[in-house]
């Protein structure tokens, strides 16, 4: 894992820090060829330079974020916004997190991907890529 991430969990008070920690590591154990870094401030797992999952410290909790998370289908994830496809959902305790559920939808995130990462190019038109 890129030791950026470590920093960012690191400086967190010791439950999201938690939280943080087992998200990272899990998210390494199920994409385990994905590149890892801060990006915009954050933490971000990309497959083929396209961003997949992140996670950030909000005023709600820890968001952990799917780029492509909205065409999962899946009720616990939730879908913010309209303009991209996006879904996230909300930590504030390490018992909150399902690792079945995570995984799961960790899987849906190698399968099902929009394109980010030509999102400028293509003047912020997506295009499904799996």
């Amino acid at each position: 894992m890129d030791p950026d991430i470590r920093m960012y969990n690191n400086q967190l008070n010791q439950e999201d820090q938690a939280i943080c920690d087992m998200l990272a590591e899990e998210i390494s154990q199920h994409l385990p060829d994905a590149e890892n870094k801060i990006w915009h401030a954050h933490p971000v797992w990309f497959i083929e330079k396209n961003p997949i999952v992140g996670y950030s410290r909000q005023k709600a909790g820890i968001r952990l974020m799917f780029w492509s998370g909205s065409d999962f289908e899946e009720e616990k994830l939730k879908i913010i916004g309209s303009k991209f496809k996006d879904a996230s959902i909300y930590y504030n305790s390490i018992s909150h997190i399902d690792k079945n559920d995570l995984k799961r939808w960790l899987e849906k995130s190698i399968k099902i991907q929009w394109d980010y990462k030509n999102i400028i190019k293509r003047k912020g038109i997506l295009i499904r890529l799996k």
